[in-house]
């Protein structure tokens, strides 16, 4: 996935609902002169999906800095299609039921979550813990599938979830399929402290991502969620990567014993996940 970045009301090169001329038509390439209502559009529906529940107009246009009367012309259309729902007042927006069967029809189709499911299966059944693959997107990770702890104690974890690439152990995984010099572009000018133990420094990240090359692995040692610990790995079906594979487990259970065993168990995991994405 592609995140559309705000720019302001208007978006440069963009002249107006037609945009710019297609291939087709002047002989040439597509051109990628973006066209004003599809941002808009992919903006406020990005807007509503990372933050839940109903906004109203004023809030809504001030975040996103739209015109307050085209905003409303496209709210309205999108709830007319469904795309967005309202409250009974129709003064308050948030996100539709259509946008869930866009998020499922992209699960369902990918070829690599469907062969990934015999081996979060095994690996979910090996260590007993709550299980990711997850993929990079932008400075974000997000999950494409879980399975949940057996245990009573067990984190929160859902499908579409999106977490910070810089403290997590599925992002660092990935990150450090990348150059140092690569990270520095990917990662966000500022490093935002999920919590007391996120690394925020640039630099500081940079130096534990060669300690993940060397290891194998990644770790996050509470660094997105207090009292979890992660263990992550990248799957080496593409360079760099993009996919990963995590274990999440409470510390108050996490053993020399146990930690050994999940790590062994997800480097069988990579090494499966590696065979059966050869040629993806």
């Amino acid at each position: 996935m592609t995140t559309v970045q705000a720019g302001g009301p208007d978006v440069p090169g963009a002249g107006g609902e037609a945009g710019a001329e297609s291939g087709a038509e002047s002989g040439g390439p597509l051109t990628a002169a973006p066209v004003k209502s599809a941002v808009r559009t992919v903006l406020l529906l990005e807007h509503f999906a990372a933050r839940p529940g109903l906004h109203s107009l004023a809030d809504i246009q001030s975040d996103l800095s739209l015109p307050k009367s085209s905003l409303y012309m496209l709210l309205r259309t999108l709830v007319n299609l469904g795309w967005v729902e309202t409250d009974a007042t129709g003064t308050r927006y948030g996100i539709g039921v259509r946008a869930l069967l866009v998020g499922s029809s992209y699960i369902d189709g990918d070829e690599v979550v469907a062969a990934a499911r015999p081996t979060l299966d095994r690996l979910s059944d090996d260590t007993t813990e709550t299980i990711h693959l997850a993929r990079l997107d932008g400075t974000s990770v997000v999950y494409l599938a879980t399975r949940p702890s057996r245990h009573y104690l067990r984190p929160f974890t859902r499908v579409g979830r999106r977490l910070p690439v810089h403290s997590t152990a599925l992002g660092k995984a990935l990150l450090a399929t990348h150059t140092d010099e690569e990270v520095r572009g990917l990662l966000p000018k500022r490093l935002e402290a999920v919590t007391e133990h996120t690394i925020t420094d640039r630099e500081r990240l940079v130096e534990e991502l060669a300690l993940v090359r060397e290891q194998g692995y990644a770790v996050d040692r509470e660094e997105n969620t207090l009292g979890l610990r992660c263990f992550g790995v990248a799957i080496p079906y593409r360079t760099p990567a993009r996919d990963a594979v995590s274990c999440s487990v409470p510390v108050a259970r996490l053993t020399p014993e146990h930690e050994r065993a999940i790590k062994a168990a997800l480097f069988e995991a990579r090494d499966r996940l590696s065979v059966v994405t050869r040629r993806m």
